[in-house]
């Protein structure tokens, strides 16, 4: 799957891996403002050809610089459609999943309250993102509930990924996040 449309303009884009897609809905906009339909089920699953099940929304506030990330939980994975409705972030996610072609490798995009895109992170992905706005407020949909004795962090600088975080200075991280372990450590999803 290269590009797909919905009926009703929701478009999906594969990216260079290509089980994570680009979401991008279609927004309407006058002098008023916009309006654009941030998820529909239908839709979702036609460009998508999937049919998940979200069952929890999260909400998360951030300051500029801040790094959140790279998480997962190896058991109750969740797969996330993340965006971001204020501010703008650069999202990653990393391919943890052994044996697959793109094992190891990193996908980023930029989110912002301005592109109004969204990414598909299906499970077996660790999903982290830096803030390059004042704020960020970052709001994402998961197909599993969080379960934090199952949660795992990747070490978001591991140099065998090498991730480009387009840096100007040190993240603000989290103790635990300082705390990632390198892909090498990691436990990994079949």
């Amino acid at each position: 799957m290269s590009e797909k449309v919905a009926s009703n303009g929701l478009k999906a884009t594969a990216t260079s891996i290509p089980d994570v897609l680009l979401i991008e809905p279609k927004v309407f906009g006058d002098q008023r403002g916009f309006f654009f339909e941030s998820f529909n089920q239908d839709a979702f699953n036609q460009v998508t050809g999937l049919n998940v099940n979200f069952v929890q929304d999260n909400h998360s506030r951030s300051g500029k610089g801040v790094l959140r990330g790279l998480h997962y939980q190896i058991q109750q994975a969740q797969g996330k459609l993340v965006r971001v409705v204020s501010g703008e972030v650069l999202d990653v996610t990393v391919d943890l999943r052994k044996h697959s072609p793109t094992f190891g490798k990193w996908v980023s995009v930029v989110l912002s309250g301005e592109n109004h895109k969204q990414l598909w992170i299906p499970p077996g992905f660790a999903h982290g993102f830096l803030v390059h706005s004042d704020t960020a407020d970052f709001l994402y949909k998961t197909t599993d509930y969080y379960a934090p004795q199952y949660e795992r962090c990747l070490l978001w600088n591991d140099p065998d990924i090498n991730i480009n975080w387009q840096l100007h200075a040190m993240p603000l991280l989290s103790a635990k996040d300082a705390k990632g372990i390198k892909l090498s450590q990691a436990e990994l999803f079949a």
